[in-house]
């Protein structure tokens, strides 16, 4: 069957604001729609979706997750670029350090640390939840995980903001991704080069693997760069999130300080909602039959929307609606399949850890005018959004 067409930009500053309608009407067209502004195939549909995250040998990133050309050679060595089994043996190491076993002596650490931030919100009242709480625990948890240099730190966390955007189509965006993308690149080369990181850390880690041969000092480098670039800005994201839903939502803030156990299923909720990585790239190897029956042909870049599938209402019940008690199983906001994101129980113990603090000290959220968004060609979020707390 011939493909449904569709002149819609995903990309556009419209679409990026508010996306939400735009993928329902792509899903409502079919399982595949192409994108004639980009030249790609969208994959909306939670069914299709979630089967090209699991079926790599026809849905591959061996080709690159990006829009552009430039972006997936700078990526080649990364580890979101590369099949199984190249990609089995480079995600051992990284799982070495963000497994649960290795999160298990830094769950202290994140409580303590979000009891604090917590305490800080409560006595300003007033405040931003992207700079005075979103930033607080992925910075402060992940850069010592990392073993990130002090004196680095605030350079990488500028450059890890908006870097998805070079992996977006050719528009001034990713133009403006690619630039800060080099120049993290090169401060990343001179770490590695100069071993200029703190011991025992996953970058300390990754550098001695390499030194030992078992991976190239270019895949050391690109793990790192993938590292960076996905640590911070999406669980970021997914902190402001969660404030402005829960700010406009207030019968489920009610419900989560009612059952403060609540908050791993209310993190879920959020990067469900919100999905911070709105979609990848992928390149079918062989003709691909998706549920509705319609073919993409061999050979073609498609958008797998994480983002939409998380909106799917042929899965979801209301799926515009946020419930922090919802049941359904498997929102795909973390990925899945041979690349579900590595970080995923670090980042779900960061958002339980902290809005579980929250509900015990605060009793609403008000946000203070509209939040202003950071429009980016992969990932949401928020630039800002001032916020009142009301201490209990």
């Amino acid at each position: 069957m011939m493909l449904p067409a569709s002149t819609v930009d995903i990309f556009s500053d419209a679409v990026l604001e508010d996306p939400w309608p735009t993928y329902r009407a792509l899903r409502d067209l079919g399982s595949a729609v192409w994108l004639e502004p980009t030249n790609v195939c969208f994959i909306g549909r939670y069914a299709d979706v979630r089967r090209a995250l699991n079926d790599w040998q026809v849905f591959s990133s061996a080709q690159g997750i990006g829009f552009n050309p430039v972006i997936n050679a700078a990526w080649d060595e990364a580890l979101i670029c590369q099949d199984p089994p190249v990609h089995t043996a480079r995600r051992k190491l990284m799982m070495e350090a963000l497994g649960p076993a290795a999160l298990k002596p830094v769950a202290d650490t994140i409580e303590q640390r979000a009891s604090a931030l917590v305490d800080r919100i409560a006595t300003m009242g007033t405040f931003d939840a992207v700079s005075d709480f979103a930033l607080d625990l992925p910075v402060g948890v992940v850069m010592d995980l990392i073993g990130w240099p002090h004196d680095v730190r605030p350079a990488l966390l500028d450059l890890a903001s908006g870097s998805w955007n070079a992996a977006g189509p050719a528009n001034a965006r990713m133009e403006q991704g690619l630039s800060g993308l080099q120049e993290m690149m090169g401060l990343l080369s001179n770490l590695y080069d100069k071993e200029r990181v703190l011991p025992g850390g996953f970058a300390a880690k990754l550098i001695a693997s390499s030194r030992r041969g078992e991976i190239s000092r270019e895949t050391a480098i690109g793990m790192l760069a993938g590292y960076v670039v996905a640590a911070f800005e999406t669980t970021i994201s997914a902190m402001a999130a969660g404030i402005q839903l829960f700010a406009d939502n207030p019968a489920e803030w009610d419900r989560l300080r009612t059952d403060p156990r609540l908050a791993m299923h209310a993190a879920n909720e959020i990067v469900r909602m919100e999905t911070p990585l709105q979609s990848f790239a992928r390149v079918t190897t062989q003709d691909a039959e998706l549920s509705d029956g319609s073919v993409i042909p061999a050979g073609t870049r498609v958008v797998v929307c994480y983002a939409s599938a998380n909106r799917d209402e042929r899965q979801f019940e209301a799926p515009d609606s946020f419930r922090i008690d919802r049941r359904e199983k498997q929102n795909l906001g973390f990925g899945h399949g041979p690349h579900g994101c590595a970080g995923q129980n670090l980042a779900r113990m960061e958002l339980t850890a902290v809005f579980g603090a929250l509900a015990k000290r605060i009793t609403r959220f008000e946000c203070q005018g509209n939040g202003v968004r950071a429009l980016n060609n992969i990932s949401r979020s928020l630039a800002r959004l001032p916020t009142l707390a009301v201490a209990a």
